[in-house]
């Protein structure tokens, strides 16, 4: 059966349209945020060789500046149509938005309607835009990554179909099932060690501290380069550069030669509190994908990671996908 060349975004999109996850306008949110995130790296580039430029009248800069404004307005008629859902007790959809605003409206009950206590309506906006940017852009890019790696590797994508269908039959894929996925988060745990969605850790230092025998002072910046730590063959072995899910086999705490190595969420008290989340997402989405299609990559696919904002493949991830 010929295939048809499509990018991983169709296939989100198929995701899309049968999970039922998300309206026209809320997937218009995403886009320009996507947009907004490209617009953003383009002017911090352009501004380190031109002084000023965020200030100049440019194409880009006032684009830039009108999807910011159509966001802000999105999003704002958004949560005014989730608060008064709240305020008249009609059923709500217990996404993320809606947890954010019953907490805040628990917080402002309690503590009474004043200046100092709960969000405002700016605050929710901005925390929305984290939501894109901390949890659906990167799982995005973890599962392009994925698809992509499993593409090259056609026996770990045939591995991964069997213990899903094995799994899930003809079932939708549901919570109890997907934490049994056991090669589905080896290939995972190995996607994110060799391409993390973030690729650069950064933390400020408030006060003297010393790590070892290093002494940091207050004030300075300490940055940890995850995609270097992920990739030292003195903590994964001599096939640290190759794509090897099985070394996930018994865990992550077994995988390398230290405990503390595998990082694609962070560690220590500020670890990303959506890493399971994410990780569960990552599961249902592959799991729909591998037991609909399988897939290999275009001749037309170029290999080049790039960082905006997240690592993304600089030229897209066009496939061939073969339904079922």
């Amino acid at each position: 059966m010929s295939g048809l060349i499509f990018k991983v975004y169709h296939a989100m999109l198929f995701l899309e349209h049968h999970l039922e996850v998300i309206t026209k306008k809320e997937k218009r949110i995403f886009d320009l945020l996507k947009e907004l995130t490209d617009l953003i790296v383009h002017t911090i580039l352009r501004a380190i060789m031109i002084p000023g430029y965020r200030f100049m009248p440019t194409q880009s800069n006032r684009r830039l500046k009108a999807i910011d404004k159509e966001i802000k307005a999105s999003l704002k008629a958004l949560i005014n149509k989730r608060e008064k859902a709240m305020s008249a007790r009609e059923d709500t959809k217990n996404d993320l938005l809606d947890l954010l605003l019953e907490s805040n409206l628990s917080e402002i009950q309690a503590h009474g309607n004043t200046m100092s206590v709960g969000m405002s309506s700016e605050d929710v906006v901005d925390e929305c835009k984290i939501f894109y940017f901390a949890g659906q852009e990167t799982t995005s890019v973890l599962l392009t990554w994925t698809m992509i790696l499993l593409a090259q590797y056609p026996e770990w994508q045939e591995h991964a179909r069997e213990e899903v269908v094995q799994v899930f039959g003809n079932k939708k894929p549901d919570f109890d099932g997907l934490n049994h996925l056991k090669v589905v988060t080896m290939i995972l745990y190995e996607v994110l060690r060799l391409y993390p969605p973030v690729i650069l850790l950064n933390r400020d230092v408030h006060e003297e501290i010393k790590l070892g025998n290093v002494l940091l002072p207050a004030g300075v910046q300490v940055a940890v380069p995850t995609i270097l730590l992920h990739q030292d063959p003195k903590l994964w072995g001599d096939d640290a550069s190759e794509f090897k899910p099985e070394r996930f086999a018994e865990g992550v705490s077994k995988a390398t030669k230290s405990q503390v190595s595998f990082l694609p969420f962070g560690w220590g008290p500020r670890i990303c509190i959506g890493q399971n989340f994410a990780l569960i997402e990552a599961k249902m989405a592959l799991a729909m994908i591998l037991r609909h299609y399988s897939f290999e990559l275009s001749p037309s696919y170029i290999h080049a990671p790039r960082t905006i904002i997240t690592l993304q493949p600089q030229h897209g991830a066009p496939m061939i996908l073969r339904k079922l």
